[in-house]
C-alpha cells in the first residue's frame, strides 16, 4: 500500500472515529457500557491492526484480522441501528426515527469507505 493510501486510511478512519463517537455518546444510559463500548473496542483495535500492518513486513495475517474487525463493527453498528439506538432519546418519535437513519447512513458509509481501502489493500499484498 502507497504511503499516500496509507495516510488516506488514517485520516479517513480519525473521521469516522470521531463522528462515530458523537453518536455513541448518545446511546441510551443502558447502553453505554454494554454495545456502544464494544462498538468503541472494536474500532479502536481496528486501529491498532490498521498501525500494526503498516508496520509488519508479512501483512496477510493482519490484514485478515482487520478485515475481521471490520466486518464486526458494520454488524454492531447495524445491529445498533436496528435497536434505534442512533436516535437522540429527547426528540419526539417521528424525529427520532429519521435521525437514527440519518445517522446510521452517515456512519455506515464511512465505514464502507474503510472497508473498500482495507480491501484494496489485501488485494494489493495478494499481487
Amino acid at each position: 500500500m502507497a504511503v499516500d493510501s496509507e495516510a488516506n486510511l488514517d485520516r479517513k478512519f480519525v473521521l469516522t472515529m470521531k463522528l462515530l463517537n458523537i453518536y455513541l455518546n448518545h446511546f441510551p444510559s443502558h447502553e453505554k457500557n454494554g454495545l456502544a463500548l464494544r462498538i468503541r473496542n472494536t474500532a479502536y483495535e481496528m486501529y491498532d491492526y490498521v498501525i500494526e500492518a503498516q508496520k509488519r513486513y508479512h501483512k496477510k495475517t493482519t490484514l485478515t484480522n482487520l478485515d475481521i474487525r471490520h466486518e464486526q463493527l458494520r454488524m454492531q453498528v447495524r445491529l445498533a441501528f436496528e435497536l434505534g439506538y442512533f436516535g437522540h432519546p429527547k426528540t419526539e418519535k417521528t424525529s427520532t426515527e429519521k435521525l437514527n437513519t440519518k445517522r446510521y447512513l452517515a456512519i455506515s458509509l464511512r465505514i464502507d469507505e474503510i472497508g473498500q481501502i482495507i480491501g484494496g489493500w489485501i488485494k494489493s499484498v495478494k499481487q
